[in-house]
């Protein structure tokens, strides 16, 4: 059975691997960050939404907790981009 990755290795076959003109910059900086910032980043927007209910301000509550789930994704778009060496095509160009 093919893995997830030989599957995308084999339909990206002979295409172009680089990233666009938005994602090189942020990766780089990004890149720089341990894997665990994201993760810490949520438990603190976690903590604000939780602080803020308690306080009686229920929509700013709502409004911090859904950036929750935004930062764990960029977190896990920034580990994969790590692990799976996506963006090493753009290093052979620098």
């Amino acid at each position: 059975m093919a893995t997830f990755t030989d599957r995308a290795r084999e339909v990206t076959r002979g295409r172009s691997h680089t990233e666009g003109g938005l994602a090189k910059p942020i990766e780089e900086v990004t890149a720089a960050l341990p894997s665990d910032t994201f993760l810490w980043a949520a438990y603190g927007c976690i903590a604000a939404s939780i602080f803020l209910n308690l306080s009686g301000r229920r929509h700013q509550a709502l409004f911090v907790g859904q950036w929750v789930p935004t930062i764990l994704i960029h977190g896990l778009y920034n580990k994969l981009v790590k692990q799976l060496g996506h963006d090493k095509y753009d290093r052979d160009e620098d």
